[in-house]
């Protein structure tokens, strides 16, 4: 991260499949090692699942869920005078998008279950539907920063 110039963040390509930017960001997040080609199989099987089982379109499904698991407002630590405060600050739509992918591919990889492709279909539909492992750990960001409200006034 530079000091002086602002950072010039790359264009997003979308994906192959739906075009979708948000997929092909979905995607690059999940992949270990390089091996994206095996993070595209993956995530297009768990979408596959998604739509054979909900009876309509993944994408949307998709959306939804990373819309429900994207939080508003988080803390951040600040040091005031010899002690450290947790603020809470509103989240960047980009910053909670990342925070929201991560979050609900932590909780498919610990999901137990048979496949990735299964675990991640079915957390996904879970925070489609507003439950699951990712909506609770966005409630207690959420919780977080709603009991730290009185240190709001050290935001900057």
């Amino acid at each position: 991260m530079p000091r002086r110039k602002r950072v010039v963040r790359r264009p997003d390509v979308p994906d192959a499949k739906y075009k979708n930017k948000n997929v092909a960001r979905f995607i690059n997040k999940m992949m270990y090692d390089g091996k994206r080609s095996l993070s595209e199989r993956i995530l297009y099987d768990a979408l596959d699942s998604v739509e054979n089982k909900l009876k309509r379109p993944s994408i949307d499904v998709f959306e939804q869920a990373l819309k429900n698991a994207t939080p508003t407002i988080e803390v951040k630590p600040r040091r005031v005078g010899g002690s450290t405060y947790q603020v809470p600050i509103d989240v960047r739509r980009d910053r909670g998008n990342a925070l929201a992918m991560r979050w609900l591919i932590k909780a498919a990889r610990s999901r137990s279950g048979h496949s990735m492709a299964d675990k991640l279909a079915s957390e996904l539909m879970d925070a489609a539907a507003g439950q699951g492992a990712t909506i609770k750990k966005r409630e207690e960001t959420h919780r977080m920063a709603e009991s730290n409200k009185a240190f709001a006034h050290y935001r900057w």
